[in-house]
């Protein structure tokens, strides 16, 4: 009784101390304000937690000079993260609009980096480990997202992020206990040749590592309850492996190749789970740039003269100050519909978004039913979002416009960034 309770106070104070470590980050994390700084700074972190803000000369060289072909109406982050997004749509390899971008999205990567850890308590990451992750999924989030449905590009990594985060989390576990052969089995055929892509394999190797996985997954049907640690094929199955893939080589590859023997295909198979596991779950190169405020940093162009049209297309296309007002109407109109609702429903909203709870555990949490849990948070979000439409609609008659369901779904999307986004904050200056 004794060594329990010497370990409860053990495991109190461990929690005692993540929480003081993480109060201890909030202070430290100064938010920025300028756009210059928003779209030319990195997040440094050291023992785990936020350090400092690291400038990159470039970036802040390249946003000074947009700022001066703008009027001052359009300096804000909204307007900016809009352009650099577009700047990217156009081409994908514009380094210098992802950079921005990315630099951009340094707080919201950090704050679901660390509520992904507090979420997640027992696993073996930490919140450097998420916040890499989510810098290197960051050409995901911006080809996912869709600034005619979201309101804010902001608002959108924090919701989008934080899914993006548990699946990775879930795919990494159910891989690390795979074997070689069951995740042969049970990835497709499109992650299958991305991985040999990305491996550097030339189109030769690919197309006979390919082939050899086709054969592989027709003829290892293993029969058994669980799928993760599926054994290496005998020495029978390995003989009926080749002698398929010899035979499909001549039809199936499009180039004389000589005969395999088995040892070989064993070899390209298992060099083929090595590299759909890099693939999948690649290593991410630590962000604290070295080569930040450096001579030595490879060069970022500034904005070509196709920036200075499309700058020019956004300021005469978007009417700027009414589309933050607008933005600043949503989020009254949502303030003054979640204070109307019900204590136990703004509770229950709390407990799902701020606290991250499931539903089984604010049943416990509450002590009512998980049906009565869910239909509580339904019918609450549903009251939100018909606040939200009414505003819209009201909106579009001043503008003799109709509401489309397009509008209505794009709506739904922003109410979820917007409670998201609330409720983080909430947490934060907890």
């Amino acid at each position: 009784m004794k060594n329990a309770k010497i370990a409860q106070n053990s495991w109190y104070s461990k929690l005692e101390q993540s929480a003081a470590d993480r109060f201890k980050a909030k202070l430290l994390m100064r938010p920025r304000s300028d756009v210059t700084e928003m779209f030319s700074t990195f997040a440094q972190l050291e023992a785990n937690r936020f350090s400092r803000w690291l400038t990159d000369t470039k970036l802040r060289r390249s946003m000074q000079t947009c700022l001066n072909r703008v009027p001052e109406v359009a300096h804000s982050e909204n307007f900016w993260a809009l352009y650099w997004h577009k700047n990217w749509q156009r081409n994908s390899t514009n380094r210098l609009a992802k950079n921005h971008l990315q630099a951009y999205l340094q707080e919201p990567f950090y704050w679901t980096s660390e509520k992904t850890v507090a979420k997640y308590a027992n696993s073996q990451y930490v919140v450097a480990d998420f916040f890499q992750i989510a810098n290197a999924e960051v050409e995901i989030i911006l080809r996912d997202f869709n600034a005619e449905k979201s309101s804010s590009l902001k608002y959108y990594a924090v919701l989008s992020m934080s899914t993006r985060l548990r699946d990775i989390l879930r795919q990494r576990k159910e891989a690390d206990i795979c074997t070689n052969w069951a995740l042969l089995r049970k990835i497709s055929k499109k992650i299958v040749l991305e991985a040999l892509s990305q491996a550097g394999l030339p189109p030769t190797a690919i197309a006979q590592h390919r082939l050899a996985w086709t054969c592989f997954k027709e003829l290892y049907v293993y029969q058994t309850s669980g799928t993760n640690k599926l054994p290496e094929p005998d020495s029978q199955l390995w003989s009926a492996i080749t002698d398929l893939y010899n035979r499909e080589r001549r039809t199936q590859l499009g180039f004389p190749t000589k005969e395999c023997k088995s040892e070989t295909l064993e070899k390209w198979l298992t060099q083929t789970a090595v590299y759909i596991r890099a693939h999948l779950f690649p290593s991410v190169k630590s962000l604290n740039i070295s080569v930040v405020n450096s001579q030595e940093t490879e060069t970022l162009d500034l904005p070509d003269p196709s920036s200075e049209s499309l700058l020019a297309d956004m300021i005469a296309t978007e009417n700027i100050q009414d589309r933050e007002r607008q933005v600043v109407q949503m989020s009254t109109v949502l303030s003054n519909a979640l204070q109307l609702l019900d204590a136990s429903s703004q509770e229950m909203l709390k407990l799902y978004y701020q606290d991250g709870l499931t539903q089984q555990q604010i049943m416990q949490e509450l002590g009512m039913s998980q049906s009565t849990v869910s239909r509580r948070l339904v019918k609450s979000r549903e009251s939100l979002l018909a606040a939200l439409v009414k505003w819209r609609q009201d909106l579009n008659l001043q503008l003799n416009n109709s509401l489309n369901s397009d509008q209505v779904q794009g709506m739904s999307i922003a109410l979820e960034e917007y409670l998201k986004n609330r409720y983080d904050n909430l947490h934060i200056k907890k």
